[in-house]
């Protein structure tokens, strides 16, 4: 099983009097082309740690106070598009676009846009979470972006705290994923910042919040495939609702909460086969590690929904 990769940079790898040298040259390689300042210090530390959910990026920032700045001839410069988001752990973020400032606190958190300029001030020390998204990946869901940037959300809870709460799960749950689910990780991250969007914008109803429960039930499907018990209750508990709600987040998929999480498990079992690097597995350690107990049961769904018994499907992959 393959993990997302992890980087990580500290100044501690350097003399102090070239931390704030190397600090502004990683920090331009990082955040594709990025100016720095430090308000004058000439002391100072800082480290962070990234770690990928499919094209989703996720870093810890912890460093003095300090300035980051995006000017229109760095941004001609980039070659990719991200919305970035910045949520502080500790410490406080000043967001400045559009001709709008948002201050963050701990449990807020402010996205901006990387294709056009931008300032973002740390004036005290600071722990954030720094959350980059694509930019196509929103604009393609047809959303007005422009009046969102360098707006503030999280505070006041609903779907943008439970977008901060998967962000922050997501970092830290990410290096022991596969890359299967880290990919879904991201993908659930994405899904709840669009919700945020539409919520901001003022499109948020019951339905946001639905979707946003469906996305979580789905997340939490993704990370638990291998478990035997996963189960409707078992999401319920996780997850803190009721039977009811789950049905109700899953009213618009075809085959309801027990036939997604037998979906995903097959879909798992059949790209194993496919794969010719497990080759050497056989299909019942294949079977049970996506959470399957009974072979004969495996084997009748796998027909089922393939067309085919398991050892006839994995001949003809290989073939």
């Amino acid at each position: 099983m393959t993990h997302p990769v992890v980087s990580a940079m500290s100044t501690e790898q350097v003399a102090a009097a070239e931390r704030p040298g190397f600090w502004a040259d990683w920090i331009h390689k990082l955040f594709h082309g990025l100016d720095s300042d430090l308000y004058g210090d000439t002391e100072f530390d800082g480290r962070m740690a990234t770690v990928r959910a499919g094209d989703i990026v996720l870093t810890r920032l912890e460093a003095n106070r300090h300035r980051v700045m995006r000017s229109a001839s760095l941004v001609r410069q980039s070659e990719v598009g991200y919305l970035k988001i910045v949520a502080p752990w500790v410490g406080c973020a000043g967001v400045e676009q559009k001709g709008r400032e948002a201050w963050v606190t701990p449990d807020q958190w402010s996205i901006y846009d990387t294709t056009d300029s931008y300032a973002v001030a740390n004036p005290v020390r600071v722990e954030h979470l720094i959350v980059m998204v694509p930019k196509d990946r929103l604009v393609e869901r047809g959303l007005a972006l422009d009046p969102l940037m360098a707006r503030r959300l999280g505070g006041s809870g609903g779907v943008a705290r439970i977008a901060l709460e998967t962000m922050r799960n997501a970092y830290r749950e990410l290096p022991g994923m596969s890359e299967t689910a880290a990919r879904g990780v991201g993908d659930a991250i994405t899904q709840l910042v669009h919700l945020s969007m539409l919520d901001l914008a003022g499109i948020g109803t019951a339905v946001t919040q639905r979707e946003a429960l469906r996305e979580r039930i789905k997340q939490h499907v993704g990370e638990r495939l291998g478990d035997p018990a996963l189960s409707v209750d078992s999401i319920a508990l996780a997850l803190n609702c009721s039977r009811r709600q789950l049905y109700n987040a899953f009213a618009e998929e075809p085959d309801g909460v027990a036939g997604y999480i037998l979906r995903r498990r097959l879909e798992g079992c059949r790209r194993c086969f496919d794969d010719r690097a497990q080759a050497h597995r056989s299909i019942t350690d294949i079977a049970f590690a996506f959470g399957f107990s009974n072979m004969a049961h495996f084997s009748r769904v796998f027909r089922a929904h393939l067309g085919l018994p398991p050892s006839d499907y994995r001949r003809g992959a290989a073939a």
